[in-house]
């Protein structure tokens, strides 16, 4: 009997470790599926998510190996990376971010990133002319700020508030977005001299004022062809100051990418400009560049993240610009909860539609080889029908 209860413990202990061991492949398969290794001999490249990833994938071709921190199906707002993703980053060779105010963790990842890397940071909205936003505070877009230059993440001074990486399960500690003083680092408006008044807002109404409501700066620039050019020249300029002994294949790669953003733009400009209607209701305020570019106007049930909370009386107030303005379609997104639209689809008698920020891939999406191009067609063909 002694024999047998210690041979039931041991097959016992050996299960428990097995289950365990099995656990933790398991786990990091799961992890790999979102992210991917550092690759030697290549040039190793991070971005933070979906349409920086594709873009640089385009431009970097067989020369670079292209790992995106977001993991497919999840909405970039409020995410925060992990520690693995620190180490991958402090081993590459280039980190891409959108910045604009998109990530609020980007200064205290940088700061946590391992103090001999050689990693280059690069806010690839660079040269962009930003858009003033009012939006709800405190819901991870960072501080807006509007003054003099775009990229202060490697700045002294920024340290006090976001050196929290290095801790293990220090995600909760990389949004520093909310607080009071965090302006500074977030300070993203590039254009020396840049107008305060930002001109080209009235493309892109902003919700009704509540006591909360604070300015930020609209992070959304890829969702325009136009701003997205900007972007993927950003990258191309990148990638060659990295590895300038590829300089042709990249800037090669560049130009069949440009070819397909110039006529990308020209199809939103021929067909937008054709439509009768100029007014969009959207379910947030993620379209402010394409509107502010194509000539249209966006009325957003929530403000710049779209987990901001509507008033009633929001929905009112909106319920009421759809009939005046003779809105036939509220526009919803894949990636966030499309329950705010349909009530209001439902308290107009309207239906709705999708509009994609683009801001990442769905599981489906990725699976049936979708991408930036084939979304943004698709965005023109609802847009059109929407402003018949």
């Amino acid at each position: 009997m002694n024999k047998r209860k210690r041979e039931n413990k041991l097959t016992g202990w050996t299960w428990s470790v097995t289950s365990i061991l099995l656990a933790v492949l398991i786990l990091s398969g799961c992890g790999s599926k979102s992210g991917g290794s550092i690759v030697e001999g290549k040039v190793n490249v991070i971005t933070t998510f979906y349409p920086i990833y594709e873009f640089t994938k385009e431009i970097g071709g067989d020369n670079a190996n292209v790992v995106n921190l977001l993991p497919t199906g999840v909405e970039p707002h409020d995410w925060t990376p992990r520690s693995q993703d620190i180490v991958n980053t402090s081993k590459a060779q280039l980190f891409l971010y959108n910045g604009a105010g998109l990530e609020g963790w980007v200064p205290g990842f940088l700061k946590g990133l391992d103090k001999d890397t050689q990693v280059k940071p690069v806010e690839v909205s660079h040269g962009i002319q930003l858009i003033d936003a009012v939006g709800d505070d405190g819901h991870g877009h960072g501080e807006a700020a509007h003054e003099e230059e775009h990229d202060h993440s490697h700045e002294e001074g920024a340290e006090a508030e976001h050196d929290h990486s290095h801790e293990e399960g220090a995600e909760a500690e990389h949004d520093h977005s909310h607080e009071e003083g965090a302006e500074a680092e977030h300070d993203h408006s590039h254009e020396e001299g840049a107008e305060e008044d930002h001109a080209g807002h009235d493309h892109a109404e902003e919700p009704a004022e509540t006591s909360t409501d604070t300015h930020h700066t609209d992070p959304h620039t890829w969702v325009s062809p136009k701003s997205a050019l900007v972007m993927a020249e950003n990258i191309k300029n990148s990638l060659v100051e990295v590895d300038p002994e590829h300089k042709d294949g990249y800037e090669q790669r560049f130009e069949a990418l440009k070819e397909k953003l110039v006529k990308l733009d020209k199809d939103f400009t021929s067909e937008l400009s054709k439509m009768p209607k100029k007014d969009i209701v959207v379910s947030h305020q993620a379209f402010g560049y394409l509107c502010r570019d194509y000539g249209l106007t966006q009325h957003a049930i929530m403000g710049l993240s779209p987990d901001a909370e509507p008033r009633a009386q929001d929905i009112v107030n909106l319920t009421k610009t759809v009939k005046e303005k003779e809105v036939k379609y509220i526009f919803f997104e894949e990636l966030v909860s499309d329950k705010l639209a349909k009530t209001l689809a439902n308290e107009a008698g309207v239906e709705t539609l999708v509009l994609n920020p683009v801001e990442g891939l769905t599981k489906e999406q990725a699976s049936g080889g979708e991408n930036y191009f084939t979304l943004m067609e698709k965005n023109l063909q609802n847009l059109t029908k929407a402003l018949q």
